[in-house]
């Protein structure tokens, strides 16, 4: 048999027959979203699923796993079988959680990217029958109510939790926090009154705030959002707070997939993004899509977490958040 040498990791070799790697993949994918059904990772991977037959000769099984913030999830992902059969899908979530020194592995060392297929800041959102109508009226309140206020968000630990807390520290307000096992339970929460705002993915709120359920007081990003429902709220920065922190879906597989392996699976997913008409169907649920390669990511993995190690510990908000997992 016809063998290819695969060099993994600095201390093991692989070897793949060629003809296994060429026929790569012979059955349907299993791509992990590790949290609940209607998030923005959950619509990212249905939308994937939608075109992958046509751009990877198989079918995308989506499989939820929702729980600790990604852990549950990630955890499956980053101890699964290295055939290539396993996928799971990736956000700036999954960089906090090995900071917080309760799981199992470090995702950014135990998975390896495939692909970065969007980016979409977050958004601070409450209900618009409530008496604050800007983010100042919200912190005014805030102040002179220290601790009524609830926000929800996807999980302790979680991106949006993050946030939440960030929002308090420099707002210099006290708001408690409410987890969910993922950001459809908190826009759930939200719409329900059962918390007073919450940070969520601009495309998860959309509707509402076209139907004037919802609004938005602030964005994340650098800028505004790029959407005719949603180019009206301003940003944290343009309201003198310094809260710029984006979010990012992406494809990940563990890091001992062979290399033949991951290069068609790179290969699949870029032809993917690129056709015009999954890139509309992104930007209908207002995921604009931000395509990088697999070497990128990594260099955006690596960057996004020392900027996030210096701002939770810089701040005092990782032993807070620590304390809180407890």
């Amino acid at each position: 048999m016809v063998l290819v040498l695969v060099g993994c990791s600095d201390i093991q070799t692989q070897t793949i027959p060629v003809s296994k790697a060429a026929k790569f993949p012979e059955k349907p994918i299993t791509v992990i979203v590790p949290f609940a059904v209607g998030g923005g990772l959950d619509l990212t991977a249905r939308s994937l699923e939608k075109f992958a037959p046509q751009y990877l000769g198989q079918p995308l099984t989506v499989v939820n796993r929702p729980g600790g913030a990604g852990t549950i999830g990630w955890n499956e992902l980053a101890g699964a079988n290295t055939d290539g059969y396993t996928l799971g899908i990736t956000g700036i979530d999954m960089l906090l959680l090995p900071l917080y020194g309760s799981v199992k592995y470090n995702y950014p060392t135990a998975l390896s990217p495939i692909v970065q297929v969007a980016a979409t800041p977050m958004v601070l959102a409450v209900q618009t029958n409530k008496p604050w109508q800007t983010l100042d009226e919200l912190i005014d309140y805030a102040k002179q109510h220290p601790g009524e206020l609830k926000f929800g968000h996807g999980g302790i630990g979680s991106f949006p939790h993050l946030l939440g807390e960030m929002f308090a520290q420099t707002a210099k307000i006290t708001i408690d926090q409410v987890p969910f096992s993922g950001a459809s339970e908190a826009t759930a929460a939200l719409l329900g009154g059962h918390v007073h705002l919450s940070f969520v993915n601009p495309m998860v709120i959309r509707e509402h705030v076209k139907n004037s359920t919802i609004k938005i007081l602030a964005v994340t990003g650098e800028q505004r959002i790029d959407d005719a429902v949603l180019s009206q709220a301003p940003t944290f920065k343009e309201q003198g707070l310094d809260i710029t922190l984006t979010n990012w879906y992406g494809i990940a597989i563990p890091k001992e997939t062979p290399p033949a392996i991951k290069n068609k699976l790179a290969e699949g997913f870029k032809a993917m993004i690129s056709d015009p008409e999954f890139i509309k169907n992104m930007n209908n649920i207002g995921l604009p899509i931000q395509y990088l390669g697999p070497q990128e990511t990594q260099d955006k993995w690596l960057a996004d977490s020392q900027k996030l190690t210096s701002t939770l510990e810089d701040t005092g908000i990782l032993e807070k958040i620590k304390n809180q997992r407890k």
